[in-house]
């Protein structure tokens, strides 16, 4: 998958579906929420072309990836964003005709989402882990109760004394 999406990020000539969808989650999501609406969980899926035709664009023309998300709000409200795109910078925008619905109401319908003048952050993070430090757990006794004391005991054994 990783092999995959490194294609995708390598394309010249062009627009790759994963990276369309991935970066139309990600501004749908921040455009929905700047609208208010409490976004539970939204995914997008990319289509190359327009529906028509297939086959990769000659260099004169624009290469157009449909766009098709669903999800659901905070109140279990349904979430579809559609549209095509012509341009994406990856994670931080897309380009071309997008429509929002909640609920069946909709709540915008632009030419584009995120900044594009904005440098492509990195698509994937590998998560970081911190082992924790251990210490051992030392006891205090609640305020008023009284410390553990150390107690030691002593055996003498005493022999008789002659002439006793």
């Amino acid at each position: 998958m990783l092999a995959a999406g490194a294609a995708v990020a390598c394309q010249p000539a062009g627009l790759g579906s994963a990276t369309v969808a991935y970066t139309t989650d990600r501004t749908a999501t921040a455009a929905l929420e700047r609208r208010h609406v409490d976004v539970n969980w939204l995914t997008c899926t990319g289509g190359q072309g327009d529906g028509g035709g297939g086959g990769s664009p000659s260099p004169a023309e624009t290469t157009v990836v449909t766009v098709d998300c669903r999800g659901e709000t905070d109140d279990r409200r349904k979430i579809v964003v559609t549209g095509r795109v012509t341009k994406a910078v990856d994670g931080a925008c897309v380009r071309g005709d997008l429509k929002a619905e909640v609920g069946g109401r909709q709540v915008f319908r632009v030419n584009g989402l995120g900044d594009c003048a904005a440098r492509p952050g990195p698509t994937y993070r590998p998560p970081t882990y911190r082992l924790p430090t251990y210490r051992p757990p030392t006891y205090r006794p609640p305020a008023g109760e009284p410390r553990p004391t150390v107690t030691v005991t002593v055996t003498r054994t005493v022999w008789p004394v002659p002439g006793k």
